[in-house]
């Protein structure tokens, strides 16, 4: 499989990859327009624009949009994060054309119709409601705000209520004037595709596009804190963030083994110490995300109220002994897991056109897979040891509590735990 590149010359990425055997394809552009590009004011309008790019066009309906794509088998959506917004289709080969008509549709003649606006912003402010009836889903907004309080990285990609009552299609559309110039996206393809084919197409629906000066976003700063919200629930809800590598750091895979190895998976020492041995918890995980220029190992476990003091104390414990006592055994199955999970999941064209999209955005080119693996082999066990000892007393911390949490011990509390 060879990945092939084009950049049209107002600065419009095309990068494909041809994936033998198959008879579909997953085609989409990715914007370098999230939830982090939003002034305070802004907060939300990223989602906001994404749920309206399937409310109709100058030539479609939004209707005809799903008819489109569903009338050939196939299927579309969107979503958006902190540092970027991707439009995606997965069709028959056959279909792929229309597919990127579809999508390019959408991204160069929206509407936005007042009706429809106002349609959406019930939707939006139900998924709101939603997430705040989800102890495990609003949890790590709180987390996130308290890791990066008053910035754009650390606000919830939903945004707040009032602004979502308030944004116009003006509020809109300059969203997009300023956010979704050529040199901010990127067409990524996979499966059954003909880059040739693509590129043609791409320069007659983006070609005219003017390349336009996009505006940097400020230095994340990891600042710490803690958020405690009580309330009657059957779980308390722990969560724990500390500041890790960005996905340029050196130390990247060293952080992403660390986090397989201390909650990964059923293996893993905090899911064998604290709910296999204890019985404390049902579910507890570690997990490690990244961004341009910082990143975040979380820790999240739910629990009884009873159980959360001890389970935070051990979680804590757990921290400190993998910096003394990671063995061989579990980084070389951490980075088992990790290499699997990446190889696994390039099987699928939605998800090696994803991963085309953000290594564009990362590196400005696609560096082959064997370099990746090789990155995640050479990780050692003293690597994953020394990170280990950067998060158990170093790391600067956040934490989010939900529930019944007023026994809960305090952040103070644990950062002493971590320290003596």
């Amino acid at each position: 499989m060879t990945v092939n590149l084009t950049t049209l010359p107002n600065g419009f990425r095309i990068v494909t990859e041809h994936m033998p055997g198959l008879q579909s394809a997953s085609i989409g552009i990715w914007v370098t327009a999230g939830g982090r590009h939003e002034r305070p004011e802004q907060n939300g309008i990223a989602h906001f624009l994404e749920h309206m790019a399937f409310k109709g066009t100058r030539t479609r309906s939004a209707l005809q949009i799903a008819e489109a794509i569903e009338d050939v088998g196939g299927y579309i959506n969107a979503y958006t994060s902190r540092e970027v917004t991707a439009y995606y289709a997965r069709v028959l080969e056959a279909d792929t054309s229309l597919a990127l008509d579809v999508i390019g549709d959408i991204l160069m003649n929206p509407v936005f119709d007042p009706r429809e606006i106002e349609t959406e912003r019930g939707v939006i402010l139900q998924e709101i409601g939603q997430a705040l009836d989800t102890p495990d889903d609003v949890i790590f907004d709180w987390l996130q705000e308290k890791a990066y309080p008053d910035q754009p990285i650390g606000r919830t990609i939903l945004g707040e209520a009032e602004n979502v009552n308030r944004f116009t299609a003006e509020d809109l559309a300059g969203f997009v004037r300023e956010h979704y110039g050529p040199d901010q996206m990127i067409l990524s393809a996979a499966g059954a595709v003909d880059h040739d084919a693509l590129v043609k197409q791409a320069e007659a629906l983006f070609g005219g596009l003017a390349p336009r000066d996009a505006d940097g976003v400020d230095p994340a700063r990891f600042a710490g804190g803690e958020s405690r919200n009580e309330k009657k629930l059957e779980q308390a809800h722990f969560a724990l963030a500390f500041e890790s590598p960005g996905y340029r750091d050196e130390d990247f895979y060293t952080a992403q083994v660390y986090s397989i190895a201390l909650g990964g998976g059923m293996s893993s020492r905090l899911f064998q110490e604290v709910r296999e041995k204890r019985g404390l918890c049902y579910t507890i995980f570690a997990q490690t995300g990244a961004y341009a220029d910082t990143g975040m190992t979380t820790i999240y476990a739910g629990t009884s109220a009873g159980e959360l003091r001890d389970l935070a104390h051990i979680t804590v414990d757990e921290m400190k002994r993998a910096a003394s006592d990671m063995s061989p055994e579990e980084v070389a199955r951490a980075r088992a897991q990790m290499k699997a999970g990446l190889l696994m999941g390039l099987e699928s064209p939605s998800s090696r056109a994803e991963r085309l999209a953000r290594l564009m955005q990362i590196w400005g080119e696609v560096p082959p897979i064997e370099s990746t693996v090789e990155k995640i082999d050479n990780v050692t066990t003293g690597d994953v040891r020394s990170f280990a000892m950067r998060m158990a007393g170093q790391a600067p911390a956040a934490m989010a509590l939900y529930g019944p949490v007023a026994d809960a011990p305090s952040l103070d509390d644990l950062q002493a735990r971590r320290v003596a």
